[in-house]
């Protein structure tokens, strides 16, 4: 399966170990063309979550000393790696996103760039470690996310809202630790 979904698309393929080899691919092009440093990038999202299907989209974390200072040169260095920042509004976080081509129909990654060792940064990495480290949370994520398809809802938005409040419950758990 390639990478990419066209935009609003969801659909979940199943896992492919070559995922790891797409965003290390991603990771050095970041590492060689940008001013940001290996401890800085990490692979998150269903694609870093082993067996379980995911959207084919590497979704890839950077950590950063402040979003505030980052700099148009940042973003034009981005660019030049095939990254483009998105018009999309989260707090404490900007999403860039990789195109197949430049119609810019069909995303075949993301960049979550937000604060280095602040909470979301926190928040992903413990999502990834929490379900590779714990099978029967993993299968109840992949089975939930399945039963979406089962719903009279569609679309990335109404996605993302129905596997919220697992995500959330999951980042209640980093808490406890």
């Amino acid at each position: 399966m390639r990478l990419g979904l066209k935009n609003g698309e969801v659909k979940l393929v199943p896992y492919e170990e070559n995922w790891k080899d797409d965003f290390n691919i991603v990771k050095m092009a970041l590492l060689e063309g940008t001013n940001l440093r290996e401890f800085q990038i990490e692979h998150v999202g269903s694609t870093s979550i082993e067996g379980i299907q995911a959207k084919p989209i590497i979704d890839i974390l950077v950590g950063v000393e402040s979003l505030a200072s980052l700099d148009k040169m940042f973003f034009s260095n981005l660019r030049k790696v095939g990254f483009y920042r998105l018009q999309v509004e989260r707090p404490n976080e900007i999403v860039c996103a990789k195109f197949t081509d430049e119609s810019f129909e069909t995303k075949t990654h993301y960049i979550h760039i937000v604060e280095l060792n602040k909470e979301k940064w926190r928040q992903m990495r413990f999502f990834r470690d929490y379900l590779n480290a714990n099978e029967d949370v993993k299968q109840r994520y992949q089975a939930l996310k399945n039963s979406f398809f089962r719903t009279d809802l569609n679309g990335i938005n109404d996605y993302t809202e129905y596997k919220e409040p697992f995500v959330q419950s999951i980042f209640a758990k980093m808490e406890e630790i």
